[in-house]
């Protein structure tokens, strides 16, 4: 039910993006904020941001509203469905065509300071008729953060493939009694997270242009028996059901963002970060991305429009960098990146960050997200048994979405 919510607030973006207020108050007024991150630091910054809008905006308070990231879509799209839209949201990569595509969010041309320093790989995304639809606050490669007290012996240089990796994890895992490689966010229900693996194999969920589905394919098939066998043969990846924090010392490896650095700053162990590793097809980055819109729908959208140019102007990027890698050009240096992210070193930092932005895709999206995300994953759910067959399983895959990505 929860799914086809989902598709029918989606659809219905477009309409609702006619109906939206241009107006703001003369007298004092509120807006909502949509975030998916309840994470203290986050939440500080950003209610430090409020305030020091609020020194020169005394009639604007903004209020940040934090909802659950496993259904923060659905949730989103049913507040605008439902006539209570925020004033401005986050933006999940894998919904972007829907929002971009849709007319819902508010132009940005001419709104965000700087823009000509944005890196057009960022914004690529994020773009309606070569207008910027959504500011994308969020640039962020995945890497590999490593427990090195597990992790004792790490393939470096030309050695760092999938293959050494999940011989690694493995090892690690049957010598600590901990689990081996996690990918973060993954659960075996947010399957594109796999991304940040299967595109080593040159796998893609489906063609460029979004027409012809990529599950089936030899690249994917190969990249899925791959992390199969690391799941359930190798135990170098958590099975279904497992939950294990790296953060917390209970795995010796994860895929993540740098995002998450924040939660080493009290650690007990030693750790390192890595950029993903080869795969078949070489080195490789993935990409995360979290872009910010103003909704028409919202009550308040040209007031909406001055506090993103604030959030998002040139010193509060910087120190958005801490969290979020920055689509700004001049920003995006070793250097730079290092003040604002003392656990990491600059070599790291451009390692994972810099070069993965320059050489690096982003995640899998595509319109009508929600539905198509949904049938992947239900179909994708008998592969996490020991004694499944891999290619069946993908073809099943794809006779469930073909016909979606078809429309």
């Amino acid at each position: 039910m929860k799914a086809r919510a989902l598709i029918a607030a989606t659809v219905l973006l477009g309409g609702l993006a006619a109906c939206g207020s241009d107006s703001t108050s003369d007298g004092p007024l509120t807006l909502r904020m949509t975030t998916w991150s309840a994470n203290e630091a986050h939440v500080k910054l950003f209610t430090d941001f409020a305030a020091e809008y609020k020194t020169t905006h005394p009639d604007v308070t903004v209020q940040f509203d934090a909802l659950p990231f496993e259904n923060y879509t659905t949730t989103l799209t049913t507040q605008i469905a439902g006539g209570n839209a925020p004033d401005l949201a986050w933006i999940l990569e894998g919904s972007a065509p829907d929002f971009v595509s849709s007319g819902a969010l508010a132009p940005l041309d001419g709104k965000v300071e700087k823009e000509s320093d944005l890196v057009p790989a960022a914004t690529k995304l994020w773009q309606a008729d070569g207008k910027l639809a959504a500011y994308p606050f969020s640039t962020s490669p995945f890497g590999v953060f490593v427990n090195t007290d597990l992790v004792k012996d790490l393939p470096a240089g030309d050695k760092w493939t999938w293959e050494n990796a999940m011989a690694a994890a493995a090892g690690a895992a049957k010598a600590s009694g901990k689990q081996g490689l996690v990918v973060r966010d993954f659960d075996y229900k947010a399957w594109d997270n796999l991304a940040s693996i299967f595109n080593g194999w040159g796998a893609e969920a489906w063609s460029a242009d979004g027409k012809t589905c990529g599950f089936n394919q030899q690249p994917m098939v190969d990249a899925m028996t791959f992390i199969h066998k690391a799941i359930f043969t190798d135990k170098a990846m958590p099975g279904p059901g497992v939950a294990a924090d790296f953060f917390a010392g209970e795995s010796a490896m994860t895929i993540t963002q740098i995002s998450r650095a924040s939660l080493l700053k009290e650690a007990k162990f030693k750790w390192t970060l890595v950029p993903l590793p080869a795969g078949p097809k070489g080195e490789y980055a993935v990409i995360g991305q979290g872009g910010l819109g103003v909704l028409k729908k919202g009550k308040n959208a040209d007031a909406a429009a001055d506090f993103l140019a604030f959030f998002t102007n040139e010193a509060n990027s910087a120190k958005l960098a801490q969290f979020f890698p920055p689509p700004r050009r001049s920003q995006l240096t070793a250097a730079t990146l290092a003040k604002s992210n003392p656990l990491l070193k600059p070599e790291q930092l451009q390692d994972v960050v810099i070069d993965g932005i320059s050489t690096g895709v982003v995640k899998p999206s595509h319109r009508d997200s929600a539905e198509i995300g949904q049938a992947v994953r239900s179909a994708l759910d008998p592969l996490w048994k020991a004694d499944a067959q891999v290619k069946p399983v993908l073809d099943g895959v794809c006779a469930a979405i073909q016909p979606l990505l078809a429309k």
